[in-house]
């Protein structure tokens, strides 16, 4: 069952299943997800798989936490949530390049 979720006026979408499944084995939220988008220094990269065209981020929530996040467009309509999970040394590290944080 899809869930559908409204921050800051965009809405997002996921998997019920796959958000509890996501939460559990990453203990992220897909809501805390959501915020990543909002971040005004995200990075985003090429995280397409299996020919479908999927975005990456790496920003923060706000929580403070640094996530990857991986999403999909759905047309004018949303954006869904496929994955989130706290961000690695490696792309901790081109955020902070990306942005000239270093």
């Amino acid at each position: 069952m899809d869930i559908w979720h409204t921050l800051n006026g965009f809405d997002f979408v996921w998997d019920e299943k796959k958000a509890r499944k996501n939460l559990i084995s990453h203990n992220i939220s897909f809501e805390e997800a959501c915020e990543v988008f909002f971040d005004p220094f995200y990075k985003l990269e090429d995280a397409s798989r299996h020919g479908e065209e999927r975005r990456g981020l790496i920003g923060y929530s706000e929580s403070g936490r640094m996530l990857y996040v991986v999403s999909v467009e759905k047309g004018d309509e949303a954006w869904r949530i496929v994955s989130a999970r706290k961000a690695v040394k490696k792309e901790r590290r081109q955020y902070e390049e990306e942005n000239d944080f270093v």
